[in-house]
């Protein structure tokens, strides 16, 4: 009875109403002005009243639940507001650091509930799955903006979201042209042409036993090699532009696909080939029909893995040399200029762009290997 009172004493929802009631009595900055003090008065106001009425509703309520989730969101962007505003932006007081410790607690609050609705339609467990990572996102990179403007953290340190907003917003064509030479010329390439050898060699390995048992230990020893000491070779060997850059990608990319595809292809159980032969199946026909099924979810990981290895290669790669255009040239630049908001710009777009690589790559991995155990509800 102890721990049950101790843990609903200690949930997000109790912590949250306490540090609504902290932030209500407490100062909001230094000098409030008239209009921070009448919002004042509501946002903890509200988080107490939704969060006693969302205590008493059940948790499969998911009416009640997006009621407060949008108030969350509401009192957010308030918050976003007012961190900006003269008196508070870099002399915060305690009372306003309550109050978003309270939106915390209450998003938590609506992301666990989120979480433990169970619907019958696949399209809404689906937009259940999106949407609860988006507001984690969103909570993250709001919380960003907030402890940056409300301390007072130099730009040099730490820029703002939005001030790094401004950035790629103003700065859209510079950073066109740096996805193109990084992504279209240097990692597609890379990534296509180092998995294609690697599972062409892993096909090659598979049928002499005894390169198989000479390439994983190289595989080993050349992963392990750092980026920073190939890059400077291919940019010798192939020149200033993509072309270094790409095989880069190529060298990092052979070797994990290599070694997943060799221990995908060998996944196939003794009972299962002789039964093949003994059908008289040929050995193209055993490995599309049996290997090649059994080494996709290991080739697929190769994959996803590669395709954050080679962008990380490319970028790194441009370090040592190339055009005046790419994002490895352009974080390099504008730290030497300390342009640190064009630094972070250039870094959201290789995020952006990695993620989306590897979501597309999931989708298609779920795609093709829908029958897969892991795919299964």
């Amino acid at each position: 009875m102890f721990l049950k009172l101790t843990r609903h004493m200690f949930s997000s929802s109790w912590l949250a109403i306490l540090f609504a009631v902290l932030a209500f009595s407490l100062p909001l900055a230094t000098d409030q002005s008239w209009w921070l003090q009448s919002i004042w008065l509501i946002g903890p106001c509200l988080i107490m009243i939704s969060c006693i009425l969302n205590l008493r509703i059940p948790r499969q309520q998911v009416f009640w639940t997006t009621g407060l989730l949008i108030i969350v969101l509401v009192l957010l962007w308030l918050a976003l507001t007012m961190v900006h505003d003269v008196h508070i932006a870099t002399h915060a007081a305690a009372g306003f650091w309550c109050f978003v410790i309270a939106l915390g607690l209450s998003l938590w609050h609506c992301m666990a509930r989120l979480s433990a609705i169970s619907t019958i339609s696949p399209l809404a467990n689906r937009m259940l799955c999106l949407l609860i990572p988006a507001l984690f996102g969103i909570w993250l990179i709001s919380l960003w903006e907030l402890v940056v403007i409300g301390f007072g953290v130099p730009h040099v340190l730490l820029p703002a979201p939005s001030i790094i907003g401004e950035a790629f917003s103003s700065s859209m064509p510079t950073l066109a042209a740096d996805f193109r030479q990084t992504f279209i010329k240097a990692v597609i390439p890379g990534f296509i042409l180092g998995n294609s050898v690697g599972f062409l060699v892993a096909l090659l390995a598979d049928r002499v036993p005894f390169l198989r048992r000479g390439l994983l230990p190289v595989g080993n020893l050349v992963s392990a090699i750092p980026i920073v000491g190939i890059a400077p070779i291919m940019v010798m060997w192939f020149g200033f532009d993509w072309q270094s850059k790409a095989a880069v990608v190529v060298i990092m990319t052979f070797f994990p696909m290599l070694v997943n595809a060799i221990t995908g292809l060998g996944q196939s159980d003794k009972t299962e080939l002789d039964l093949m032969r003994s059908y008289g199946a040929s050995y193209w026909q055993a490995f599309c029909k049996l290997r090649l099924p059994y080494a996709l979810p290991f080739i697929f990981n190769a994959l996803k893995i590669n395709s954050t290895l080679a962008l990380i290669g490319a970028i790194v790669a441009e370090f040592f040399g190339t055009p005046i255009v790419g994002m490895g040239f352009r974080i390099s630049t504008e730290v030497g200029r300390m342009n640190i908001e064009m630094v972070w710009a250039s870094i959201a777009v290789a995020a952006l762009s990695g993620s989306i690589f590897y979501g597309l790559l999931a989708l298609l991995e779920r795609w093709v290997t829908f029958w897969h155990a892991s795919f299964r509800q």
